[in-house]
């Protein structure tokens, strides 16, 4: 037993991936290509994408919003879990990026329930909204530029249905919101929407020390 968040450390990391991811040969092979690319760290850990295809199914989500998708592994692990007419909205604005995972998407059979757009995501969600579709999706998955995340969890809390979850990642930031000295920009924008989520009265959340930290808010 013990009464905080035990360390991570590379072996016990190690196994934790090992007892506890079953990664597909898609996703195996996604991540594997994305390991190659400089800015890698972009990427969500293994781990956390079991951990977000676990929640889709536990929730029995259908209708998915992902905001930031790099090279799509994010998207694949919850495209894999929904149901057959599951479908995952994923906004991003790098084709480049993106184009890494499409094949990948293919080969796991999912391609038909990943809906790309290439675009600034405010101006996606946005066009969401005003097509009717708020409170008719299930999920929502935040992970790109921190300085737009209170834009984006306020669109996405439009649009999610009552009992619907938004998912922020990043909200540890690698340690650096606990560093006061810390002013960058980035981190300035990820305290502020740790303190507002933690307020807000409209969801009930909780923050899990899951890759970089995943701050997990349930729509009232």
């Amino acid at each position: 037993m013990s009464n905080r968040t035990v360390p991570m450390t590379d072996a016990l990391h190690g196994y934790l991936v090992e007892v506890s991811v079953r990664e597909s040969d898609s996703l195996r092979a996604l991540r594997e290509v994305t390991a190659e690319l400089p800015n890698r760290n972009m990427q969500i850990a293994p781990e956390q994408g079991a951990f977000m295809g676990w929640l889709v199914t536990s929730l029995g989500a259908r209708r998915a919003i992902e905001v930031g998708t790099f090279t799509g592994y994010s998207a694949l692990a919850v495209a894999e879990a929904l149901p057959e007419d599951g479908r995952v909205v994923c906004c991003d604005v790098s084709e480049e990026f993106t184009s890494i995972g499409l094949p990948h998407w293919e080969r796991a059979g999912v391609r038909g329930k990943i809906d790309l757009r290439i675009g600034p995501a405010s101006e996606t969600l946005a066009a969401m909204i005003d097509a009717g579709e708020a409170g008719t999706y299930d999920f929502a998955f935040i992970d790109a530029d921190k300085e737009g995340y209170d834009a984006y969890y306020e669109a996405c809390l439009t649009l999610l249905r009552p009992g619907g979850v938004i998912a922020i990642d990043n909200v540890l930031w690698g340690g650096s919101v606990a560093d006061a000295s810390n002013q960058e920009p980035s981190t300035r924008a990820l305290r502020a929407i740790n303190d507002k989520v933690f307020a807000d009265a409209r969801v009930r959340a909780c923050m899990v020390p899951v890759g970089d930290g995943l701050t997990l808010a349930t729509k009232r």
